[in-house]
């Protein structure tokens, strides 16, 4: 029986052939961890004894989640984080820097076939390039700061095959919301996603993170993508399944056939196409996250909201995903034509996704939103109510006032 794209990379991380539901030790290619998870590594690490890295070049810390610190205790961590990654010459991306997911990626920390480990649970959008991501708690990354390792049992892949072309104004996160509708929140339990087909040739490498992103929404250990159609500025050697590999579960989906979709409070599951909540009265309209704060998602945007303004009564705030980012819609006009309409801008990294700061809802507010996750109190109040969308459908509602189809708003 041939392999997943699962098993090959850890079976070349463990040294020698493994399959699903066997326990390995595998190398690690790369460690992150953000603000929220890296103070609590740091402090197990040095309770194991270390005092530097395996490997420091390997070792990436991100200030992100609360990022400007809100208060005077979330800037002793990151004074902590700082310091620690001066004195042992690990990475650190300072705050404005950017989302860490986004940063890993854009600053080539990982790359097709590796194995990369981070203490948050989006780390499986690195499967976007071929790689094998997963997030783990910060007690376990600071075994892997220790040693350079970590154990896995291998998990069984569901093989997602995605075939067809998206019709105007459907995007990949209209895509992997009819996939979390389709699987459910636990359907994919400790299990990789493995994503092929047709529609891989017109998916771009933010399109791939977007949907990678959310494999964690239905409880999946890793979504990976054949590299097929993926463009590089780099060489890299494909790792695709064998023909005869064995998966627990094979969907197919007809992405030609999507309507955009819209995740109701208060779950990432609780899905729906757009007309089964068209006219739903908004307060906020939120656009960045690791999911969907990238150049093309601000670019989206921009095209549905240029020369027009925001309805009233109707904030839109807009993060995006690094720095990088954020300098490229400067240059392009792409931040004029959003702040023109009256979106504010807040500096690159999680802020409300996480609800630590930076657009905190109201009570009984209702926000549309790129992220994603809506369970209650994600963004921060308990009492306010999250809808999950594509950046298209966030710009066409924050102009409107109400959610709307972009299509139809044209």
């Amino acid at each position: 029986m041939g392999q997943t794209i699962t098993e090959k990379i850890l079976s070349a991380h463990a040294g020698h052939d493994v399959k699903a539901g066997e326990l390995a030790i595998v190398d690690v290619d790369g460690a992150m961890a953000s603000d929220t998870t890296a103070p609590l590594a740091l402090k197990a690490f040095e309770e194991m004894g270390g005092s530097s890295p395996w490997d420091s070049t390997k070792t990436i810390f991100v200030i992100d989640h609360a990022s400007p610190a809100p208060n005077e205790r979330i800037a002793n961590l990151h004074k902590q984080m700082r310091e620690f990654a001066k004195r042992t010459h690990s990475i650190l991306y300072d705050e404005g820097s950017g989302i860490c997911h986004q940063i890993m990626v854009e600053e080539e920390h990982v790359k097709p076939g590796q194995l990369v480990i981070g203490a948050d649970s989006h780390t499986v959008t690195y499967g976007a390039l071929g790689a094998f991501s997963t997030g783990v708690g910060s007690t376990d990354l600071a075994g892997i700061m220790l040693t350079g390792k970590t154990w896995l049992k291998v998990p069984e892949s569901i093989q997602i095959i995605l075939n067809g072309k998206p019709n105007p104004g459907i995007t990949a996160k209209d895509i992997i919301l009819e996939i979390v509708g389709q699987i459910g929140l636990n359907g994919a339990t400790y299990k990789s996603l493995e994503y092929s087909g047709t529609t891989l040739d017109t998916l771009s490498l933010g399109d791939r993170m977007t949907i990678a992103n959310m494999a964690v929404e239905m409880g999946g250990k890793a979504g990976i993508f054949e590299t097929t159609g993926l463009e590089l500025p780099y060489d890299f050697e494909p790792v695709l399944p064998d023909s005869d590999a064995e998966y627990s579960q094979s969907i197919t989906i007809d992405v030609s056939a999507i309507r955009p979709k819209i995740a109701k409070p208060h779950s990432p599951d609780n899905i729906c196409d757009i007309d089964e909540v068209i006219g739903t009265k908004i307060d906020m309209a939120f656009i960045g996250t690791c999911t969907n704060g990238r150049l093309e998602d601000l670019q989206l945007a921009a095209s549905i909201m240029k020369g027009k303004q925001l309805a009233p009564n109707i904030r839109m705030l807009i993060t995006p995903a690094s720095r990088n980012i954020l300098n490229q819609a400067m240059a392009d006009g792409t931040m004029n034509i959003l702040s023109e309409a009256g979106a504010t801008f807040i500096p690159a990294g999680c802020g409300p996704c996480v609800g630590t700061h930076l657009g905190v809802p109201g009570n009984d507010d209702v926000i549309l939103s790129t992220a994603n996750r809506n369970f209650p109190g994600r963004m921060g109040n308990p009492n306010s109510d999250v809808y999950l969308a594509s950046p298209a459908v966030v710009a066409a509602s924050a102009l409107t006032g109400v959610i709307t189809d972009p299509e139809e708003s044209n």
